[in-house]
């Protein structure tokens, strides 16, 4: 398991009572509740690093990436243009 960290994170009242209730809505911890919001930002923004999650806990953990993949694979899917669109 990816090792975790402390830390303290000072935020305003109201954003910690909205997460918070939040969390208590998806029956999670505070905690929790956070780290699944930056996991998602983070996953939206294209910034998160691979990850797989562990069935047993649920959550997310660090692996390397697959050496017999090609990095470059993904990044040649958005810099080539759709055989299939039609946009000319």
């Amino acid at each position: 398991m990816a090792e975790r960290k402390s830390f303290l994170l000072r935020v305003d009242r109201d954003v910690l009572d909205a997460v918070q209730r939040w969390a208590n809505d998806d029956l999670r911890s505070l905690n929790g509740q956070i780290e699944f919001l930056l996991r998602h930002a983070l996953r939206d923004a294209g910034r998160m690093p691979n990850t797989k999650t562990d069935r047993a806990t649920g959550r997310h953990t660090d692996s390397p990436a697959d050496s017999s993949s090609d990095p470059q694979a993904d990044r040649r899917d958005v810099d080539q243009p759709d055989a299939l669109s039609s946009d000319e």
